[in-house]
């Protein structure tokens, strides 16, 4: 019997593990996900900052548990890995969002920059990607795997703003999914991405202080993103609305990408 829209985006009996869920996109992304039926696992470094998303979370209805983890260190992302199957029994959905950025002009960017961008962006979702693989969605036939890379992966920066590694890394992001998804679709298990473009966070605080204003002005759309505005193709993505959508990308911009050629 063919499934009504709102059966197929429901996600009641589903776990998703967040990383980097403690605050912006990523907790966005884990409202999202809780929002439509999930339980919710949330990492980040700082359990402080976990307890406080928790306590959101459950404020608003949701099921979240959290475990302090750093994704640019292997020991942490495979603790990481073990725990979230122990305490949800399964990982239906990962969503790898943790991620580092760093300005420098490309001819001075120190390279204990360019490797910390690099471990935590592009590393550490390969090593969790790879954990949750191995020892849980393969056997299960069943996954999907949501990375959020950036309209950055897509080319360069705005004038203003040298972001070698982080713009790299997001590329390399892309192409990762893309490759993912080709071998792991025999084991049934969906792997996308997410390129936002600016949205209010920590990560891009400082840039929106100076550049704000224009980078919205920019957009087709006039606005930067906002709170809402990754939510719908998460849970797209995440759900069985998305069961044939793999290997591919999308931009959440505002329409920026369009015009500077992504």
């Amino acid at each position: 019997m063919t499934r009504t829209v709102t059966q197929l985006f429901d996600l009641h009996g589903k776990t998703a593990l967040v990383t980097g869920g403690s605050r912006g996109l990523g907790l966005q992304l884990a409202h999202a996900l809780g929002e439509a039926g999930a339980r919710l696992m949330l990492t980040s470094r700082k359990q402080a900052d976990l307890d406080e998303a928790v306590a959101e979370l459950k404020a608003a209805g949701l099921n979240a548990i959290a475990l302090a983890a750093d994704c640019a260190k292997e020991d942490d992302i495979h603790r990481l890995g073990a725990e979230a199957v122990k305490q949800m029994g399964h990982v239906d959905i990962l969503v790898n969002n943790a991620g580092a950025s760093w300005g420098a002009p490309a001819e001075d960017h120190p390279l204990e920059a360019w490797d910390k961008v690099m471990n935590l962006n592009v590393r550490g979702y390969f090593l969790l990607s790879q954990y949750i693989g191995k020892h849980d969605m393969i056997g299960r036939r069943q996954g999907s795997i949501i990375n959020i890379a950036s309209i950055a992966g897509l080319g360069g920066n705005p004038k203003g703003m040298n972001m070698i590694a982080y713009n790299t890394s997001k590329g390399a992001v892309i192409n990762f999914t893309r490759a993912l998804a080709a071998e792991w679709g025999a084991h049934n298990i969906r792997v996308n991405a997410i390129c936002p473009g600016f949205f209010p966070s920590k990560l891009t605080a400082a840039t929106l202080a100076k550049m704000g204003d224009s980078l919205a002005a920019h957009a087709p759309l006039n606005r930067l993103g906002d709170d809402e505005d990754l939510k719908g193709l998460c849970v797209l993505l995440a759900s069985d609305a998305g069961k044939h959508i793999t290997g591919q990308w999308m931009a959440v911009d505002g329409g920026v990408s369009i015009i500077t050629g992504g």
